[in-house]
């Protein structure tokens, strides 16, 4: 008995209930009148705006058991940009949901506030809502909150005037509203909370333009929207800058579309953690669904990726006996009675992952993703974000081009193409020749790996904006040519091919043509095309990347003569190349042991080289690292 004292007093920190992570979603009944417990009283107010020039109106809720003796918290809700201060009360009844939370003793005793946030004279929504001067009256009532709504509200009711017992709430309109003022206003506003943020929403960077500051005053930050809500993409860019910049808050994906429905939910489960102790690490108990991978063709809903980076797959195949999903292992896909199969996997790692469905024992692509050549097949693909994937994110710095380029090749008698990024500014600066990048895929690739699973040119556009790489092009050819295999009759034909390319990009693009100003560099496969194309011809390139490669060990019929040749040329090499960079993706990475044989043979032989490790295995989140700390060792 002692010890369930003791819990119950657990819950009270100075006579207050401390927030506690309860359900995911409002219960049935939650919006229900009921007629058995006590109610709290919704009156109309009038107030002085100075910043308007008019007497305008709001509803006022005072909870149950109301006294003028004590003093309370205040909750400033607002609506959305087709309503008005009774918007709430008509279609999300505040007063119910919140009379039910305070017979259940799940909420702190609070006044919550319901203005009008169309600030100006006719302030009804009436006629076009959307008229540029009404629009522009929603961020007028900032001005009017702080200046005339708030004193009103602490001159004329018992509230406890500070920052720790103010918080602001909105939907939609509102809720954009609610995060510009909130944010902006941290000394005023403690507690924040938007629900299906609407396009007024400032950008992160102008939102919380110090992540600080905002962590540290911030009580609660609370960020929700519809998981089938058109207006998502607001609530997730300010989600990820947030976590970016480590500003403690909630992040709500709900079931839902852009309504009432996901607002009451919201109202339900955002009061109950107001003005009360919160524990932040019970922040991410409240994201539950995730999102559509941005691998998805437009609008497909699945694949569908979690917060914790589990993936859900959904497939709608009726006819079918068995369905797998094959994610770097199989995953049995289970038949629902629609005939839609669906299978939910462990946490996958960082970054881009081929994968197939699996339909009777058939590999095909995911109808509902984009496709990617891979695997020696077309076969489709999944992003998986993380923290660290800032190097290839989409920001707002100048941007370069990728290109294709169709060749006729004399070395392989047919038409060929390439792709070759051009960075910024590259056809306004007419008269600047830039240093060149030879990038090489993988076996199973073609020339489109790097510029469509290896973001070649948003990893450079980074890069070169923030000054840490030189402005470069890029050629991104088909290494594909010759005999099948890795023989020293197909590496030979790649390098007459290579040897056609360069003269070829010399003569169209402002290339430099010097061993300095040339680069090569590749994965796995294109890790051995450079191993012989470069070292054997290093009067022509002055860095070597290596990534995930290397001389197959007890393989002495292909390594060896690569060998024999460095050791008869290694002093001409280590002084032609200037960067041999080694890199590998880990223990894990099925080139490892090679590359570790192969690293100890140029020890004996003297051959200067930089080795480096970044975990993940021979995928393409290793390669993108590897090319983004590569890039920032080229033409200094």
């Amino acid at each position: 008995m002692k010890s369930i004292l003791v819990s119950v007093a657990l819950l009270f920190v100075t006579g207050v209930l401390v927030a506690q992570p309860g359900s995911k979603q409002a219960p049935d009944g939650f919006d229900s009148p009921k007629a058995d417990i006590q109610h709290g009283k919704i009156d109309t107010v009038s107030y002085t705006s100075k910043i308007v020039g008019s007497v305008r109106k709001a509803l006022v809720y005072t909870p149950p058991g109301y006294s003028k003796n004590k003093k309370y918290p205040v909750l400033y809700l607002l609506h959305g940009i087709g309503g008005d201060e009774k918007e709430w009360f008509n279609n999300g009844t505040p007063h119910i949901i919140l009379d039910n939370l305070y017979a259940e003793r799940k909420l702190e005793p609070m006044i919550v506030v319901l203005p009008n946030g169309r600030a100006m004279k006719d302030d009804r929504a009436t006629g076009n809502i959307m008229a540029p001067e009404k629009v522009a009256a929603f961020a007028t009532f900032e001005k009017d909150l702080l200046t005339d709504l708030i004193p009103y509200i602490e001159r004329q009711y018992p509230v406890k005037k500070d920052r720790q017992n103010r918080a602001l709430a909105g939907l939609s309109m509102g809720g954009g509203q609610s995060l510009n003022f909130g944010l902006g206003n941290l000394d005023t506003f403690a507690w924040v909370g938007g629900f299906s943020s609407a396009p007024n929403t400032k950008v992160p960077e102008q939102l919380v333009p110090n992540p600080a500051d905002a962590a540290k005053k911030l009580r609660l930050l609370w960020i929700s929207c519809g998981d089938n809500d058109n207006l998502m993409s607001f609530s997730r860019r300010t989600h990820e800058y947030l976590k970016k910049g480590k500003v403690p808050h909630v992040f709500y994906v709900e079931p839902g579309n852009h309504d009432f429905k996901v607002w009451k939910n919201d109202l339900y489960m955002f009061s109950q953690l107001l003005f009360k102790p919160v524990d932040q690490k019970i922040f991410s108990e409240y994201t539950y669904l995730g999102f559509p991978a941005s691998t998805n063709i437009r609008s497909a809903k699945y694949p569908q990726v979690l917060a914790d980076h589990r993936v859900v797959f959904q497939l709608k195949a009726p006819e079918a006996t068995k369905v797998q999903v094959d994610l770097n292992r199989k995953y049995d896909m289970h038949k629902r009675q629609d005939g839609i199969w669906e299978a939910i996997t462990d946490s996958i790692g960082e970054g881009f992952h081929y994968y197939s469905m699996l339909i009777d024992g058939v590999p095909v692509a995911d109808p509902a993703s984009e496709s990617f050549y891979g695997m020696g097949r077309m076969a489709s693909g999944i992003e998986i974000p993380f923290e660290g994937g800032d190097y290839y994110a989409e920001k707002d710095v100048p941007h370069g081009e990728v290109r294709m380029k169709r060749y006729f090749s004399r070395a392989s008698n047919s038409w060929k193409r390439f792709f070759i990024y051009t960075p910024p500014g590259y056809d306004k600066s007419l008269a600047e020749k830039y240093p060149v990048l030879y990038l090489l895929h993988g076996g199973g690739e073609d020339e489109r790996g790097w510029s469509m699973q290896g973001k070649t040119d948003l990893i450079l556009d980074n890069l070169i904006a923030s000054k840490k790489a030189k402005p470069m092009l890029v050629v991104m050819m088909d290494g594909n040519v010759g005999t099948a295999g890795f023989g020293e009759q197909a590496l030979r034909a790649f390098e007459a091919e290579l040897k056609a390319v360069i003269p070829f990009v010399e003569a169209n693009y402002r290339a430099e043509s010097n061993r300095d100003a040339r680069a090569l560099a590749g994965l796995s496969m294109g890790g051995l095309q450079t191993l012989h194309s470069g070292i054997r011809n290093s009067e022509m390139f002055g860095y070597l990347g290596v990534f995930s490669s290397g001389w197959f060990a007890g393989q002495n019929e292909l390594s060896g003569p690569q060998y024999a040749f460095i050791k008869d040329n290694y002093s001409k090499i280590n002084s032609n190349v200037k960067s041999l960079w080694i890199a590998m993706g880990g223990k894990e990475d099925i080139a490892y042991e090679n590359c570790k044989a192969m690293m100890s043979k140029f020890d004996e032989l003297k051959l200067k080289y930089t080795y480096t490790e970044y975990p993940g295995g021979h995928t393409w989140p290793v390669w993108r690292n590897n090319l983004y700390n590569f890039s920032q060792v080229l033409f200094k």
